[in-house]
C-alpha cells in the first residue's frame, strides 16, 4: 500500500493475528521490516517484540537468518527487536539478566558495514551493560581483538558509553 500508515497498521495485524506461529509471523513482518519508511521499520520490530519475549529460544534461532541478510533494515530488525531495554516497550527480563544467550544474533553484526546497524548493535550491548557490564567488556574487549576493524570499534565505544561515563569522576 502507498501509505506508510497502513503498512504500519499491517504490522499490529501480523502481529495479533493469532492462528500464527512466530515463524509465520516473522516471515509476514519481514517486508514490513524492509520497508522504506522508519515509522513502519520501528512499528515492524515493536509489533512482534511480545512474540519474541514469550518464545525467546524459538526467536533468537529464527532471527538467525535476519542478522545475515543482505538488506540492513532485516539485520537491524533482529538487533532492535531483542534489545534487552528496548525504547518505548517492555524489556526482555530474561536477556537483561542473561545477555550472552542474544550472542548468536550479535556476532554476525560485530563489523556490519551499516551504521544503522552498528548503533543498533551497540545500543542492545548498552542495554545488556546496565545489569551485565562484565559480560559487556569482555564481549567488546574480544570482539575488538578479533575483529579490528573501524565498524567495531565504534560499536564498543557506543556499546560502553553508559560504563564509561558512569567511571569518569564527577567534579
Amino acid at each position: 500500500h502507498p501509505s506508510d500508515v497502513i503498512r504500519s497498521w499491517a504490522c499490529e495485524l501480523v502481529a495479533t493475528h493469532a492462528p500464527w506461529s512466530l515463524a509465520d509471523k516473522l516471515d509476514r513482518i519481514r517486508p514490513l521490516a524492509a520497508d522504506a519508511n522508519m515509522g513502519v521499520r520501528e512499528c515492524a520490530w515493536m509489533a512482534v517484540r511480545n512474540d519474541i519475549a514469550a518464545h525467546l529460544e524459538e526467536a533468537l534461532t529464527l532471527l538467525v537468518p535476519f542478522v545475515h541478510d543482505p538488506d540492513p533494515n532485516i539485520r537491524r530488525f533482529a538487533t532492535e527487536g531483542t534489545r534487552p531495554r528496548g525504547v518505548w516497550c517492555r524489556h526482555i527480563h530474561a536477556l537483561r539478566e542473561e545477555p550472552a544467550r542474544g550472542i548468536i544474533l550479535l556476532e554476525p553484526v560485530r563489523a556490519d558495514p551499516s551504521r544503522y546497524v552498528q548503533n543498533s548493535v551497540a545500543n542492545w550491548l548498552n542495554d545488556a551493560s546496565k545489569s551485565q557490564p562484565d559480560w559487556v567488556q569482555d564481549v567488546c574487549r574480544r570482539w575488538q581483538k578479533e575483529s579490528p576493524t573501524d565498524e567495531t570499534a565504534y560499536i564498543c565505544r557506543r556499546a560502553l558509553r553508559t560504563l564509561t561515563k558512569s567511571a569518569k569522576p564527577k567534579p
